[in-house]
């Protein structure tokens, strides 16, 4: 006897849909997102730390070539200061391009690593007397540090 199947049952489903199921609906589309326009010293601020963030990224290289032509107590200390300077490089980098973007995360990474090279800065300037490195960092950190609480840089991020 032969069976009918266009009248009395579906048509066969293929594997993957007898295994893991239908494919789903088309989602409804995303509303569009508010474009916040970055203030001049929002800008700036970006500007500055990523200015930071190509400094730091040449000190990475300088440290690298210090290591490998010179004969450091400890490599792996020496290699593990290189790594610790260019990853702060491409954090300062990130957060350079998240400030000029206004993305809520990018100012936290920030001014916690401003933190950190102020106190680099102060021990050049000050402990290791090598004010001609520690006070530029310090002149820079400073400057990163007011452009972001400016009130216009920080209702930026309100706006959001």
């Amino acid at each position: 006897m032969t069976e009918d199947r266009s009248a009395s049952s579906p048509p066969p489903r293929r594997l993957a849909d007898r295994l893991f199921g239908p494919a789903a609906a088309q989602p409804a589309p995303r509303p569009a997102t508010p474009h916040t326009e970055a203030p001049p010293s929002l800008r700036r601020a970006a500007l500055a730390v990523g200015l930071e963030a190509a400094l730091l990224g040449l000190g990475a290289l300088v440290l690298l070539f210090l290591t490998l032509t010179g004969a450091p107590e400890s490599v792996p200390r020496a290699l593990a200061e290189v790594v610790l300077v260019a990853l702060a490089a491409g954090v300062l980098g990130a957060g350079a391009r998240g400030l000029w973007r206004v993305a809520g995360w990018a100012r936290g990474p920030v001014i916690a690593l401003q933190l950190f090279l102020g106190l680099t800065g102060f021990t050049f300037a000050f402990s290791a007397q090598q004010p001609l490195i520690g006070l530029p960092i310090l002149a820079l950190v400073g400057a990163v540090l007011y452009l972001l609480a400016t009130p216009e840089s920080r209702l930026a991020y309100l706006d959001r």
